[in-house]
């Protein structure tokens, strides 16, 4: 951006192509999502089951129930909305995913065309390329079958080692199973997904909790020679108001808990929800800062706290709806503006859903006081939320006092965050609980105080989407490969592979600006019971859908050598991203002197990423071919 006389530029690097390619870097276990849509749109779908597949074991998972950080990244979302990715995953898994018909053996998709989307240490490629791949079968615990403990099980299972996952519940999943509901997420799903791990050797020790007398110490007595804790977060969290411990107030996470196990639990016909934030967020600050000192919580991670927590009163709201409650009512802190769930095109999707099926919004009331009558709840006072964010944009929220409304309520259900069960935990395993209630770790390796035990998910960090708990499990197994080879994580190495496209025949598809999102709604009178609200994109659907991709793994490239400065591609230029000034109006001269020479800085070729649709009219129009798309993969490998 132009400041006074000189222009705000900065010199292109491998990282810089790297991060601008948004859904690959904002997916926490680096997802090459676009490739994968790309493919879909080149009518190549088992390539791009292959590239979806390949970094995340619950791929099909999230197909379905995933927060999609890549959608809120995706570049066509700031033109008009993002590309559907999660639905474009869910339509490759049911072709080639675990609950596919013609599903194949990962081993077997390990050996099959890669569909050439970028790797990270964690993707199938490498761990399954290892020379020592399958020799291993060295002995490793995992606690927990939720999201973590499941992406644990499998990496170290292909790397292999010898895996078993203890599981206090009947079921694997955590709380995939038994938080989300299954209008969002069959347990078919599931089971196949877990079916999948099973398939590489992993074991599952059902309905076997850790517990005081068998713990950590008992592990390590039984040959296991590490350990990684995932236990999850399956405790509600009190709020501090009068009334809460009357009948008829329950938590948001024991309710769904009660109810995916198949226990009725009887609110009545008024329900109404608090979804909050502000203990989950004081929760998640107290557990950052314990992870590392001196460390602040950004915005954007403390909205995704607060959007995990808008998402767990969604579903405890739809789910009392679903199950005969004639009036349900959310109340959150937030405005309407402000709502987490406004944040991103899913979390506005999912409000908008809700809404169809009955839900009404309370948006700027927090909860004062609970109203009982002989012990029952009948009501909730609430009081006007006037600010939820200081002057800094922290979360600070400040109430009327004045300003205050009562609605009746035949039950509460109390949505404002989660804590992990460590009950188990003795003195003498020597693992530390922060004031935060989880469990100090290396925020690098995931180990714990205790060599060899390692630690992630929700028992460690604040609340997060499931990918990221996912991630935590990756990190985790090549924590406890590094441990048990005897050998330091290493800095990951990047090679950069980079492909000129042809001038003469490189075009984006036909109206594909004019292209709009769309996602396949069941109707609302046939969404009753466990009536998925989503179905599944057609082919044509799918690829229609995938041809909205703006390629950004593909950049103009600039040959200054070539270059007779006709202005062509600046008059051409449909979205105005490209111009040439002086290069001495560049502000930051130092970088322009670092990659080019005093002949050179005449004139500096500048290029806005963030409006550039990939459409190639600068490379078509050039007449010396200064300008080529060149197409950039990136492969990371451990160092």
């Amino acid at each position: 951006m132009p400041d006074g006389n000189s222009i705000d530029a900065i010199p292109r690097d491998l990282w810089w192509f790297r991060k601008n390619v948004p859904c690959l870097d904002a997916c926490p276990v680096k997802t090459d999502a676009g490739r994968y849509v790309q493919l879909i749109a080149e009518g190549r779908p088992a390539e791009a089951y292959r590239v979806a597949r390949s970094p995340n074991p619950i791929a099909s998972i999230c197909g379905r129930a995933c927060g999609a950080p890549c959608e809120d990244a995706c570049r066509r979302g700031k033109i008009d909305a993002p590309v559907t990715i999660r639905a474009l995953k869910r339509f490759l898994s049911e072709q080639f995913g675990p609950e596919a018909l013609s599903a194949r053996g990962i081993r077997d998709m390990i050996a099959g065309p890669s569909g050439g989307g970028s790797v990270t240490p964690g993707h199938l490629d490498i761990l399954g390329a290892r020379p020592d791949a399958g020799s291993s079968k060295r002995k490793v615990a995992i606690v927990g079958a939720g999201p973590a403990g499941l992406a644990c099980a499998h990496d170290l299972a292909v790397m292999g080692y010898s895996a078993t996952v203890f599981e206090a519940l009947p079921h694997a999943g955590g709380m995939l199973r038994y938080g989300i509901p299954a209008y969002r997420l069959p347990r078919d799903v599931i089971d196949c997904q877990v079916g999948e791990i099973e398939a590489l050797g992993v074991e599952f020790r059902y309905s076997t909790p850790l517990r005081p007398g068998f713990g950590v110490q008992e592990l390590k007595e039984q040959g296991y020679e590490a350990i990684f804790l995932a236990v999850g977060a399956s405790r509600g969290r009190a709020v501090p108001i009068e009334g809460s411990d009357a009948d008829g107030v329950i938590k948001a996470i024991d309710y769904l808990l009660n109810i995916h196990r198949g226990f009725r639990v009887p609110l009545g016909g008024k329900v109404v929800v608090i979804g909050g934030g502000l203990v989950a967020i004081d929760a998640a600050r107290t557990a950052v800062r314990t992870l590392l000192p001196g460390l602040v919580m950004s915005q954007e991670e403390e909205q995704s706290v607060a959007a995990g927590t808008m998402r767990v009163a969604l579903d405890a709201a739809r789910e009392a709806a679903r199950r005969g409650a004639l009036e349900v009512t959310v109340a959150s802190l937030e405005s309407e503006p402000e709502m987490p769930a406004m944040k991103s095109a899913q979390g506005r999707e999912e409000l908008d859903i809700a809404r169809d099926e009955g839900v009404t919004f309370l948006p700027g009331w927090g909860p004062k006081r609970i109203i009982s009558r002989d012990g029952h709840a009948v009501g909730i006072e609430l009081v006007k939320c006037v600010s939820v964010f200081d002057e800094a944009g922290r979360f600070r929220p400040q109430f009327d006092e004045n300003d205050r409304r009562v609605v009746d309520a035949d039950g509460v259900i109390l949505a404002i965050g989660q804590a992990p069960d460590l009950s188990f935990i003795k003195p003498e395993d020597g693992v530390t609980i922060t004031p935060a209630g989880t469990l100090k770790i290396d925020p690098v390796t995931l180990e714990t105080g205790i060599a060899g035990v390692f630690a992630g998910g929700d028992a460690a960090f604040p609340p997060s989407l499931l990918i990221t708990c996912a991630q935590h499990g990756k990190v985790a197994a090549r924590g406890i490969d590094a441990y048990l080879r005897g050998k330091p994580l290493g800095q990951p190495r990047m090679h950069v592979t980079i492909e000129e496209l042809p001038t003469d025949t490189y075009r984006m598809v036909e109206r594909y600006e004019q292209k709009r999102r769309y996602i396949p709604l069941v109707p609302l009178s046939r969404r009753t019971g466990i009536t998925e609200v989503e179905s599944t994109l057609t082919l044509s659907d799918a690829r229609e859908q995938a041809e909205r991709c703006l390629y950004c793994h593909i950049h103009p490239i600039y040959d200054g050598s070539n270059c007779i400065l006709c202005n062509r591609c600046v008059d051409i230029c449909p979205e105005h991203c490209l111009h040439f000034a002086p290069a001495g109006e560049i502000a930051d001269q130092e970088r322009v002197a670092g990659v080019m020479t005093p002949a050179q800085a005449r004139s500096a070729f500048l290029y806005d990423e963030a409006k550039c649709i990939r459409c190639g009219l600068c490379a078509i129009r050039c007449p010396t071919s200064a300008i080529t798309m060149e197409r950039f993969q990136f492969e990371e490998t451990a160092g």
